[in-house]
């Protein structure tokens, strides 16, 4: 008698002297059946393509591209922001600049630090469309980018805060609204920041 159990099948001689007809019934008389062990398992054959994971492989090479684009966007218009008051004498200027701010030093930093691993990044993006059921690069992307998404939220968390103080100021904190007078740096750095979000 033959019995499947898990993916294998097994042959079992029950060593008994009677043996079975077609209908199931011992047949008086006849031979006991031949004893045999056979056993195989049965292997699973992986199909090649991967389907979703290539999928959601190239979606994600998309994502990092706009990522960077924006990230590229936000560090150099931050980085090239500045604005000099024209109604002083050349001797005796306002003039405002990104780096006057150690917070907006820390955002342009932030997203170069940004782009960079953006690249780095991008082999590892290829190599997960091209093998799909690769595991470590996903990881490794995974927790490079959970590094990566604190290190930006930290940095635009700050800088919205002086952008804020910069639009509204604070009475008690004795910070003047500066963007009354410097409205076009205060309108670069705020688009940096968007593009940055």
């Amino acid at each position: 008698m033959e019995s499947k159990k898990s993916g294998e099948v097994v042959a079992i001689s029950t060593g008994e002297k009677a043996n079975y007809s077609a209908k199931g019934k011992a047949a008086e008389g006849a031979p006991p059946p031949a004893a045999a062990a056979v056993t195989g398992k049965v292997t699973k054959i992986r199909t090649k393509g991967g389907g979703w994971k290539k999928g959601l492989a190239i979606i994600d090479i998309v994502l990092r591209l706009g990522a960077g684009s924006a990230a590229v966007a936000a560090a150099y218009t931050a980085g090239n922001t500045e604005q000099i008051l024209p109604f002083f004498t050349q001797f005796f200027q306002f003039h405002a600049q990104y780096n006057d701010l150690p917070t907006f030093t820390f955002f342009v930093v932030a997203n170069a630090v940004a782009v960079g691993y953006i690249g780095f990044s991008l082999p590892f993006s290829i190599i997960c469309v091209i093998r799909p059921h690769a595991i470590g690069p996903r990881l490794l992307l995974v927790i490079l980018d959970t590094v990566m998404v604190a290190l930006i939220i930290a940095a635009d968390g700050a800088s919205s805060a002086i952008v804020y103080l910069a639009h509204n100021g604070n009475v008690n904190a004795n910070w003047l609204a500066i963007c009354r007078q410097y409205n076009d740096f205060c309108q670069a750095l705020s688009g940096a920041l968007n593009l940055s979000y």
